[in-house]
């Protein structure tokens, strides 16, 4: 990735969720905190307000309503887990540990904190409801990364994928599907861990010498 294009997706960043705007970033995580301790729909713009010690209409010029805020709490959450799982590929060490920290950054820490609110199933719920662009947005950049650094770790072992019939990209989504089929089959949250950990390992077989 150039300069260029680093600079643009900053910039885009920046203007899209304002992350250098103190203001914005401190009534999102006091959104975030009130959200999580009354849940989506007990949640009001009052509420929020108060957390943040601003007005009602104060909130009003900058967030259209309580589903604008949710939704802008959840790219901001779901931007770092991103950004902590990207952080984790590019250390040094076994891809295997490299994967499951990452997944970790990722999921499992935003697992941890929806299990230890009461409120927890219902927002993912919501997030499914009114904000499934974002969600899809960031497994999309969440495999891409995944697959970016099962590619590296192919070439540095100098393993050709495809003459296995296989590919990093195709790797990194066959991970996150099965994520997918084991929320499907009542397996959510850290419980479906060690699970991923049993495929993590399948993966890192799929790259040996032979």
């Amino acid at each position: 990735m150039s300069i260029t294009e680093i600079v643009v997706i900053v910039s885009k960043l920046k203007s899209d969720n304002r992350i250098d705007d103190p203001k914005r970033a401190r009534i999102l995580e006091g959104a975030k905190q009130v959200f999580l301790a009354y849940g989506y729909s007990r949640t009001t713009m009052d509420d929020i307000a108060r957390a943040v010690d601003m007005s009602r209409p104060a909130l009003y010029l900058l967030f259209r309503n309580k589903a604008d805020i949710f939704r802008a709490v959840g790219q901001l959450f779901l931007d770092q887990s991103r950004r902590g799982a990207c952080r984790a590929l590019r250390q040094e060490g076994p891809l295997e540990a490299r994967l499951m920290e990452a997944l970790d950054r990722a999921l499992f820490s935003l697992f941890r904190t929806m299990e230890a609110s009461p409120h927890g199933q219902e927002i993912i719920d919501t997030e499914n409801r009114i904000a499934s662009d974002i969600l899809a947005e960031w497994r999309q950049g969440l495999i891409d990364a995944f697959a970016g650094a099962i590619g590296e770790e192919a070439r540095r072992r100098d393993v050709s994928l495809e003459e296995r019939g296989l590919s990093a990209q195709v790797l990194a989504e066959m991970l996150f599907n099965v994520l997918e089929g084991l929320k499907i089959h009542g397996l959510c949250g850290t419980h479906a861990e060690p699970r991923a950990r049993q495929f993590v390992t399948l993966l890192e077989l799929s790259l040996s010498r032979k």
